[in-house]
């Protein structure tokens, strides 16, 4: 029997350590190109946790703070007041916050009238909620010095709330904002803007093509990495259809951070069924990229983030829009992931997209 301080006989005994990547890791193809702020953030909180798609969506509603992984947000400046109220909509109501500069007053000492944002959080229409926005809002608010009434909508939630439910429920909010709210807030209806990120963008998208359809003006529209297909890239049961995707990107970042492909197949089973309804196939408010029609629309600032599976049907429909004659400013931002609006904090492209929008607003909505 060899001595156990033998060399040979102790590098034998040694346990062998198997080098594996942590759970949702960055993959190393995709790695030099993320922002390697994002990286280190991202290697220190995300990787080797779940992804909130991957927790049973019962035990997520259960105690959402549990499985969110929240970091590199800024927070928003103190703002003159927050209020929030219920808004009617089919079957029920859903709360909007309001968020509310101090009143501004002409040479006469009254009140000047303001412009208002209208907000859609996103979170793939299954995640999310008012705090989601929560500093955005108030951010927006502060820059618009005294000329902006932020409106957060919090829309009912996929898959207890399947589509139609969220694009109903935002729409409705706007109208009620519009129609009913406008004078209470002192706000112009005829200044008016939405917008939101990912499920929010498709949502604001959507809102804008109703606002053309319906003649009532909108005078900005603000689409941070959207979903504007929910059709081509997946099968009927809501599966990655990865050889007749029309979207480079969505194969090339298949495995990325934030937002891998198999989160966005997540995200369509339960906003749109399995199977997708028959009738879903022909219902542009779904995937608003194939809106019969894209004249008149308000003009767009789109924004896409380089390392996202969205980019390049984002980059798509800002293409679509500005064919159409639609004034549109787009944006991809380098080495950015999909969550680049809640990363303001870390990250310069992050503080670049709120600057943007708050350049935007002055320049639509302000008199």
């Amino acid at each position: 029997m060899p001595a156990l301080n033998d060399e040979k006989t102790l590098r034998e005994l040694r346990p062998r350590v198997l080098l594996q990547p942590l759970h949702n890791s960055i993959p190393s193809e995709l790695l030099p190109r993320f922002d390697p702020v994002y990286v280190e953030h991202y290697n220190k909180y995300n990787a080797g946790r779940l992804h909130t798609h991957e927790v049973p969506i019962e035990e997520f509603r259960k105690n959402p703070a549990k499985y969110a992984i929240v970091y590199g947000r800024a927070q928003g400046p103190d703002i003159f007041r927050i209020t929030e109220q219920t808004c009617p909509v089919e079957g029920g109501e859903i709360t909007i916050r309001i968020f509310e500069p101090a009143p501004k007053l002409d040479e006469h000492g009254k009140a000047k009238k303001r412009a208002a944002y209208v907000n859609f959080h996103g979170g793939g229409w299954v995640f999310g909620d008012l705090s989601v926005d929560h500093d955005f809002c108030k951010t927006l608010v502060d820059g618009l010095d005294g000329q902006l009434v932020a409106f957060d909508v919090d829309y009912r939630l996929a898959p207890e709330h399947k589509y139609p439910i969220p694009v109903d429920d935002c729409w409705a909010a706007f109208n009620w904002i519009r129609s009913q709210k406008a004078e209470e807030f002192n706000v112009d209806p005829d200044r008016m803007a939405v917008g939101g990120c990912s499920a929010g963008g498709h949502l604001s998208a959507v809102v804008a093509h109703l606002c053309r359809n319906a003649g009532i003006p909108l005078r900005l529209q603000v689409l941070n990495v959207p979903v504007c297909d929910l059709h081509s890239g997946y099968t009927p049961d809501g599966d990655f259809d990865r050889e007749n995707c029309p979207y480079e990107s969505y194969r090339e970042m298949e495995f990325t951070a934030a937002l891998p492909v198999a989160r966005m197949a997540y995200f369509h089973r339960h906003f749109l069924g399995v199977p997708r309804p028959a009738r879903s196939e022909e219902d542009w408010k779904i995937s608003p990229m194939f809106a019969p029609d894209f004249s008149g629309l308000a003009p767009a600032l789109v924004f896409t983030a380089e390392m996202d599976p969205l980019r390049d049907e984002g980059e798509g429909y800002a293409a679509k829009l500005k064919a159409a004659g639609c004034r549109v400013e787009m944006m991809r931002m380098a080495g950015a992931p999909h969550t680049i609006a809640m990363l303001n904090g870390i990250m310069e492209s992050g503080r670049i997209y709120i600057e943007k929008v708050i350049e935007a607003m002055k320049r639509e909505l302000t008199e």
